[in-house]
């Protein structure tokens, strides 16, 4: 029998459970799990947010996969224009493995409300030294830090990055390294 968890994942911490540099905060510190857990795709140690995790490696590769869509919620610096948002719209070239990449299309909006989220760990910046905005991007691809440099590509670089969805799995409320048990 497998088990499957979703967790919000707290900025700081690598989506893995073992690492070979000992400072490194990994997800076995926050919970229990049963041994042969592993992360469904990865949010890197300076985003937060929906990680699912499994015993089960088919369903891992299932929701891996193109059929499934991720929607991050982006803080970027500046009030990120109509423009950028078409653009990001329609797929915007980034850098990949040392080679040009050019993203599909996606689902692209402004946020016109500050998202209701857990307190990050650590402040962002200052007010002072102007204003920010969010985004809310949705792909079927998962390139490595793809939202950040899309963002970077379009002129808004990404201050904040919260993954909220994974197909029909949303956060609901899950507070910083909760864990719940799911029915994947």
């Amino acid at each position: 029998m497998h088990s499957h968890f979703s967790i919000y994942k707290p900025w700081g911490y690598l989506s893995q459970f073992v690492c070979e540099h000992k400072k490194k905060k990994l997800l076995g510190s926050l919970y229990d799990f049963p041994e042969n857990t592993m992360a469904i795709g990865r949010l890197d140690e300076d985003s937060e947010g929906l990680l699912l995790l499994t015993t089960d490696g088919k369903v891992s590769e299932k929701i891996r996969g193109s059929s499934i869509e991720k929607e991050y919620y982006a803080q970027v610096d500046g009030i990120i224009s109509d423009e950028a948002i078409l653009k990001l719209q329609q797929g915007v070239e980034i850098g990949f493995e040392g080679i040009k990449y050019q993203t599909v299309p996606c689902k692209a909006f402004r946020l016109e409300t500050i998202p209701e989220l857990p307190a990050r760990g650590r402040k962002i910046r200052d007010d002072r030294h102007g204003p920010t905005s969010w985004v809310s991007v949705t792909l079927t691809e998962g390139k490595n830090r793809q939202v950040r440099k899309m963002t970077a590509a379009v002129g808004f670089p990404t201050l904040r990055l919260v993954r909220v969805r994974i197909g029909e799995i949303k956060l609901n409320g899950l507070q910083c390294g909760e864990v719940r048990t799911e029915n994947l």
